[in-house]
């Protein structure tokens, strides 16, 4: 049954911390994009993988041509020396293990918005307190956050969420929802709600502050499966991987989008200048 969803009598409802095959993640573009039209009622996405961004691009471009009612948005996880930084509506890749200040920086001379994700949590992989209060005094308006992840709904969040939830009040910080899926079964598990149904005025309504979040928690069982899902997938790369340097053939994993295979990998598209606006 396809999702139907009615847009003149709800607000508008994106989820902007997605994974694929290309990094971490257990669904290639296709999937995500499928799934993402006939079962959930999103009306924006990111794709946000691990220190890369050529999935996004992909999966950009696909939703375009197919005419998708979901809009991608190019995203990125960025590996920081002070924890993982979501950057949103970047033009090009953000570099990673530099200095959350730096990082943020980066993101903003690269036309997007900075969300520390997961944060809070007491693992070198999250932003802490004490580094977002000095960035958010920071007598350089470039180098502040754009808003929190309050909601991501695997384990790393759960313990911390009303923590989260009163630091981003405290400090006058928009609200962002996400799932943080590794899995299309988990997209849309954690959402971000604002005025408005494209990316356009979702980037507005962060930049305001009228954006809230919600979200379900995951039960456990349900993470140890993706995380197995994640095993397998690294065992296929590994393999294919492998066979590709064995055969010479130019190809090895899957990124998960046409082309994705090729060394090194690039959509493969019928458009030679597909777009690159944010």
């Amino acid at each position: 049954m396809t999702v139907q969803p009615d847009t003149a009598v709800r607000p508008g409802r994106a989820d902007l911390h997605i994974h694929t095959l290309a990094s971490d993640g257990t669904a290639g573009i296709e999937a995500i994009l499928d799934h993402v039209e006939r079962w959930t009622d999103l009306d924006v996405i990111a794709i946000s993988d691990h220190e890369r961004i050529d999935a996004a691009l992909a999966a950009r471009a696909m939703a375009r041509d197919r005419g998708l009612r979901a809009e991608v948005v190019i995203g990125e996880e960025v590996t920081t020396l002070g924890g993982h930084l979501l950057a949103l509506y970047i033009d090009r890749p953000i570099r990673p293990f530099r200095s959350l200040r730096t990082s943020i920086l980066a993101v903003h001379e690269a036309g997007g918005l900075a969300i520390p994700a997961h944060p809070l949590v007491p693992l070198p992989l999250c932003a802490q307190g004490w580094m977002l209060r000095r960035l958010l005094d920071d007598p350089d308006p470039a180098a502040r956050p754009d808003g929190l992840e309050t909601f991501n709904p695997t384990s790393l969040g759960k313990p911390w969420h009303r923590r989260v939830v009163r630091f981003a009040d405290d400090h006058g910080l928009a609200h962002l929802g996400n799932s943080d899926a590794h899995a299309l079964e988990a997209i849309g598990s954690g959402w971000t709600t604002f005025p408005g149904h494209d990316a356009t005025e979702l980037r507005h309504a962060i930049e305001t502050r009228a954006t809230e979040h919600g979200g379900t928690f995951h039960e456990t069982a349900g993470q140890l499966g993706t995380f197995g899902q994640q095993l397998r997938k690294r065992g296929r790369d590994a393999r294919d991987e492998v066979a590709g340097r064995v055969k010479r053939d130019g190809t090895g994993r899957d990124h998960g989008y046409p082309g994705g295979r090729r060394r090194p990998p690039r959509f493969e598209t019928a458009d030679p200048n597909p777009g690159t606006d944010r």
